[in-house]
């Protein structure tokens, strides 16, 4: 059963203190601490870790961190070229993105310039199970959304800066009714409408990484080799880097050839939870 936007609140607490747990987890690696050291580490007793992180996650703490060593990641990038199967039954224009879910239009060449001019963007932040977000939200559709790290004014001025010259409008009651969509790719009844800001190179990555299903990996040399410039990896991780849209715009699913997880622009911690999460509902669901 998918949580509903009402239950996003008690995830996105629980997902304070499975990060915390990461990071603990991440510090000490080298001597891989046991349950009880990483719940006393987050303040909780064990069993009460325990149920916590499985509430979130849908699985053990044991289970989840398999999910995320090195080892499984190369193994999944073994298992899928998802990329070039994607692109090879026909899924490659922008109408037809992310399994029919996702309409991407992107901004005309004199929009690109003018930075939003003559543009509203309604905009709200929400609990998700991934911590606080914020959605930006045009009428041609969503525009923005990127994980709130330090304060309200700081994710706000990241959405100021890519759309300029825009009207900014506080309304959370616009952008509410996406988070079902995003977070669990239903209840929607036509596919999501995403409006794009961004030069033609990282448009084409863009477009790339929605070919990506949940569960699955890919790296920037296969990007780059998808959009036919197989030498532009430094231009790829930038584009990637840039994403505007968080998570349904999965760069989160790019990482290092070797089976790095490597950077993340919401936080390396964030991207492996967001990786596991995936991972324990893709099992699920096969």
């Amino acid at each position: 059963m998918n949580p509903a936007p009402a239950d996003y609140i008690q995830l996105c607490d629980d997902y304070q203190r499975v990060e915390q747990a990461l990071r603990f987890i991440e510090t000490h690696y080298r001597r891989q601490p046991e349950l009880n050291e990483i719940a006393a580490s987050v303040g909780l007793s064990e069993y009460h870790f325990q149920r916590v992180f499985t509430r979130w996650a849908g699985i053990s703490p044991k289970r989840f961190l398999q999910f995320l060593t090195k080892e499984n990641a190369k193994e999944l990038l073994k298992r899928s070229s998802v990329l070039e199967a994607a692109y090879s039954v026909g899924l490659s224009s922008s109408g037809r993105l992310h399994d029919l879910f996702v309409q991407a239009e992107a901004v005309t060449p004199g929009e690109y310039k003018t930075r939003g001019e003559g543009l509203t963007i309604r905009y709200g932040f929400h609990a998700t199970p991934f911590g606080e977000a914020l959605l930006g939200l045009t009428e041609r559709g969503l525009c923005h959304l990127s994980f709130v790290q330090t304060s309200h004014e700081a994710a706000l001025s990241n959405l100021k800066a890519d759309w300029k010259h825009a009207s900014l409008l506080e309304e959370t009651s616009a952008t509410r009714p996406l988070l079902a969509p995003i977070f669990t790719l239903r209840d929607y009844p036509t596919p999501l409408p995403v409006y794009l800001r961004g030069t033609n190179f990282q448009l084409k990555v863009w477009e790339a990484l929605l070919q990506i299903p949940q569960g699955h990996l890919t790296t920037y040399e296969q990007v780059a080799a998808q959009i036919g410039q197989p030498r532009a990896l430094r231009a790829v991780g930038t584009a990637v880097g840039h994403n505007p849209i968080a998570y349904l715009i999965p760069c989160h699913r790019v990482i290092r050839k070797l089976g790095e997880f490597g950077n993340y622009r919401w936080g390396p911690t964030r991207k492996k939870a967001l990786l596991g999460w995936e991972a324990a509902r893709a099992l699920k669901v096969e």
